[in-house]
């Protein structure tokens, strides 16, 4: 039973690592990574929407899903490989726009986290009465 925890993947551990290929493919030149060219891939395997994308953003879909089939294929069924394949192809427009919004290199965050915490105002003690002398009778 010990053997097989150390084997096996974690749910956590397949999610960082999916993140971290998906970021690092992203962030490569889509020819560095892309050994075929999309029109190799059976139809099975293009998504409806991908005639929507860019040739540049098709390719780095593409991309994207050979790096994740590389390295996790063999772990997954068809109808994830296939949540995979959607899920990269959405994922695209909303990346498009965000990296078309120019930017110089000196502004800062559009937002900045400042949480609002309401706290109880404490007010100042009142100052000690002072104590009654003893009469001394």
């Amino acid at each position: 039973m010990d053997d097989k925890t150390h084997s096996a993947i974690t749910r956590r551990e397949f999610a960082r690592r999916a993140a971290m290929v998906s970021a690092a493919a992203s962030l490569a030149p889509a020819n560095l990574l892309n050994t075929a060219p999309p029109s190799a891939l059976p139809q099975a395997q293009q998504a409806p929407n991908a005639s929507k994308l860019s040739p540049e953003s098709q390719a780095e879909v593409d991309s994207r899903i050979q790096t994740i089939m590389a390295q996790y294929g063999n772990r997954l069924s068809d109808a994830q490989k296939a949540d995979i394949r959607r899920l990269a192809t959405e994922a695209q427009p909303p990346l498009d726009r965000l990296r078309a919004f120019p930017t110089e290199n000196g502004e800062g965050p559009a937002l900045y986290l400042k949480p609002l915490m309401e706290r109880e105002k404490k007010t100042a003690p009142a100052p000690p009465k002072p104590a009654a002398a003893p009469k001394n009778s």
